[in-house]
Parts: structure tokens; C-alpha cells; sequence
């Protein structure tokens, strides 16, 4: 393989530079040349390669965000703006394509490199990268940005819940999470939170609104005045939006506390929105997107296409579906058409993993409460 490129797609991850640096070094020491496509699949319409070498990425895996950037690409979906793509690669002398990205990124790739749409044009070989913060790609214990994720959560709830028991208060805090609640449930539980709302759950609104009136109540009782605050993570893509969740709330609360002082027993609501997407990536996300686009330049090199890079899959694999990667052993390459279809049943709650993370954190929430 002598020319390979990469493109970060979709959302941007903590640790996607640490694998473009990563895919770039490997890759040119393997005898490769390493082009870079800025802005991701809007980026190849528009030609816009960069040729990428050492002192490109040096320096760059401290750095948030992705150097080659990003941006959505809705008609990327249609074949004969997939043929223009294609032609800009031929034309470019690209073998490989690495695309480091989340479930829709890694669909424009199988789509981009089926033989079917390629018919007698220039093969395309693939592999993909999974980054996206929500961990809503299925086949893969992490995804890039993960981690890195959760600690911004981490910090910022620490510092509410700080303000949050000296004023007594009920903080709900909304965290990104559009189909997948994995950020609020796991953040929950390491901040100490006192609930989780994740769409998951198929709660009602009237569900979520008792749920968090009982919390309240619950808590307000406890003895000791360091207990009396309340945190609840709620995810974004809860069925009920925060302002109209607070209305709710403190209307319920009112009516059945009607003694109480207001703001005794108001909720204060903080969207970390964004805030939890940027930020320098953990140690965890750089080894993560490192050793990950190693396992993809090496497996691109070696003749394999239509993989995604895993790590350490939650799940056991058969043989046609992934196999252990030989440059790392706690890599996987996985089948991207099995990714999909596993993302699809994991977010759609169908997934053995989607009941047992929803099942799991519901079987905790009572001993919150003690």
C-alpha cells in the first residue's frame, strides 16, 4: 500500500489526534504516504487534502479536538456524491482510507469502498476507527473521547455538588447523550450522583417527574446535613427537555411541600453541553486512540479492508465476525457491517449490552436512596 489517507468524521473526540499522529508515524515507517483530509467527508468533495508527515503531528497529542477537523456531510448519502468522492481518490492514488469517527462516519465508509458502487474504478481498501464520547458504537469495550469525557463530568459535578450542599440545593445537570446514556449512567455512579435519567429507561414524563420529587423528598430526610443535596445526571436525549423538566419539578415539589420556602426547594439546573466534548484528552484516551490506529494502519497494510479497530470487544466474537488483531493483544478487528448492526440493536435497546446497562444501573438506584 503506498498511499493512505485519513479523515475524522462526525463529532469530535478527545484522542482522535493522538490517532492521526499515531496512523501518520506507523504508517510512514511502514514505507507509506500519509495524507491528511481536512474536514472530513465535506472535506474530500472538496479536495482538500494535506500531505502529513512527522513534524505535522508532533506536539498535536496533547491537543482536544482533531487537527484535521470535522463537519457533517448529509449528502454523503447519495451514490453519485459517493462517485465524486471516489474520483477525488483515484485521482489522489489513495489505496487506504482510515476514517476515525462514530456509527454514521463508519457507514460513509462501507458505502464509499463497496465494490458494487466501485464496479471497474479504482479499489478503495478501508478500516475504521471507533471516537465518539457517547460509547455508542457497539463491538468495542471504548471509544475514543470516552474517558476523557467522563472526567470533565466528573470535575464539573464535583464542583456543583460543592455549592450544591452548602445551599442545600437540587442541582439536575444535563450531559451529552443524544441516543445513548452510557455518559449519564456511568458519571452517576462515579460522582455519587443520586439519580440518572438515560433514554434507555423508556421512562414517561410523568415517570421521570415522580422519580425525581421521591429523590428529593427522600433525601431531604436524611439526618445528616452533608446528605441533604441532590444531583441528578440527566442525559440529553431524555424524552423531556431540562427547562420544561425543572417546571415540573419544582411545581410538584411546591404542592406537596406548600410550607416551604421557594428557593428551599427550587431546582437549579447546569447544562455542561459542549464543555463535555472539548478539553485535553486523558492518558487513557491517548494510549486508547494510539494503540488503536496502530492496529488499523498495520491491518490497511497488511490487505485488510472493511474492519473497525476494537478494543477489547464486550461480547465473544465469532470468527466471522472479528478476530484478535496480531499487533495488539487487546485489539480486535471487527466487521464494520456487524458494528453497524450491533449499534443499531444496542441504541434501539435490543442488545443484551442495552438491557444489561439500563437493568444494571436500576437494580442500584434504590441503595442511592438509603
Amino acid at each position: 500500500m503506498k498511499r493512505i489517507a485519513i479523515l475524522t468524521s462526525g463529532g469530535d473526540a478527545p484522542g482522535m489526534n493522538a490517532a492521526v499522529r499515531a496512523a501518520t508515524l506507523v504508517g510512514r515507517a511502514g514505507g507509506a504516504e500519509i495524507l491528511g483530509i481536512e474536514r472530513g467527508y465535506r472535506g474530500l468533495l472538496e479536495d482538500a487534502f494535506v500531505e502529513l508527515g512527522p513534524n505535522d503531528v508532533a506536539g498535536v497529542l496533547r491537543e482536544g479536538g482533531t487537527i484535521l477537523g470535522s463537519a457533517r456531510c448529509k449528502e454523503f448519502h447519495e451514490k453519485p456524491v459517493r462517485d465524486r468522492a471516489r474520483a477525488i481518490l483515484a485521482r489522489h492514488a489513495v489505496d487506504g482510507l482510515i476514517v476515525i469517527g462514530g456509527n454514521g462516519s463508519l457507514a460513509g465508509a462501507l458505502h464509499l469502498a463497496d465494490p458494487e458502487e466501485i464496479g471497474s474504478g479504482r479499489p478503495l481498501n478501508i478500516i475504521g476507527v471507533p471516537a465518539s464520547i457517547d460509547n455508542d458504537l457497539a463491538l468495542t469495550g471504548f471509544s475514543i473521547g470516552v474517558d476523557t469525557a467522563m472526567n470533565t463530568i466528573v470535575e464539573a459535578c464535583d464542583k456543583i455538588a460543592d455549592t450544591a450542599t452548602a445551599h442545600d440545593r437540587t442541582f439536575i445537570v444535563e450531559v451529552m447523550g443524544r441516543d445513548c446514556g452510557y455518559l449519564a449512567m456511568t458519571s452517576a455512579i462515579a460522582v455519587g450522583a443520586d439519580l440518572a435519567l438515560f433514554p434507555e429507561a423508556g421512562k414517561t414524563e410523568d415517570d421521570i417527574v415522580n422519580q425525581i420529587v421521591e429523590a428529593v423528598t427522600t433525601v431531604r430526610k436524611r439526618p445528616s446535613r452533608r446528605g441533604r443535596r441532590v444531583i441528578i445526571i440527566k442525559a440529553e436525549g431524555v424524552a423531556v427537555q431540562v427547562d420544561r423538566l425543572k417546571q415540573l419539578v419544582d411545581a410538584k415539589l411546591h404542592a406537596r411541600h406548600p410550607d416551604a420556602e421557594p428557593a428551599s426547594i427550587e431546582t437549579r439546573v447546569t447544562v455542561l453541553g459542549h464543555v463535555v466534548r472539548g478539553g485535553r484528552p486523558s492518558a487513557f484516551d491517548r494510549l486508547l486512540g494510539s494503540r488503536l490506529a496502530n492496529v488499523a494502519v498495520r491491518s490497511l497494510m497488511a490487505g485488510q479492508s472493511y474492519k473497525m479497530a476494537a478494543w477489547m470487544p464486550p461480547v465473544e466474537l465469532t470468527e466471522d465476525v472479528g478476530q484478535r488483531s496480531p499487533y495488539d493483544p487487546y485489539c480486535w478487528l471487527v466487521d464494520i457491517k456487524a458494528v453497524l448492526a450491533a449499534t443499531d440493536d444496542l441504541l434501539k435497546g435490543r442488545s443484551s449490552l442495552a438491557r444489561w446497562r439500563a437493568g444494571a444501573f436500576n437494580d442500584i438506584e434504590d441503595a442511592l436512596l438509603l
